[in-house]
């Protein structure tokens, strides 16, 4: 899998089925070559008010596929 091809800029949707931004980078276990974490930029009105981007680990990512879809804590 390409990571820039395939993830970034991937809309991320929470449990809820709310966009909370697009992938803006990943991070990597520099030993495992394993996604870590994905960083995510807030996007639309709230990245207007106050750019920031949340770093989600691996594990609260329950599927990838056109979006990326969050667990809830049902999952969890």
């Amino acid at each position: 899998m390409r990571i820039k091809d395939e993830l970034f800029g991937k809309e991320v949707l929470d449990a809820e089925i709310q966009i909370v931004g697009k992938v803006a980078d990943v991070v990597f276990d520099k030993d495992t070559f394993e996604i870590t974490d994905i960083v995510i930029k807030k996007t639309g009105f709230s990245e207007q008010i106050k750019a920031s981007e949340n770093m989600v680990p691996m594990e609260l990512v329950k599927a990838i596929g056109d979006k990326i879809l969050l667990k809830g804590e049902d999952d969890i």
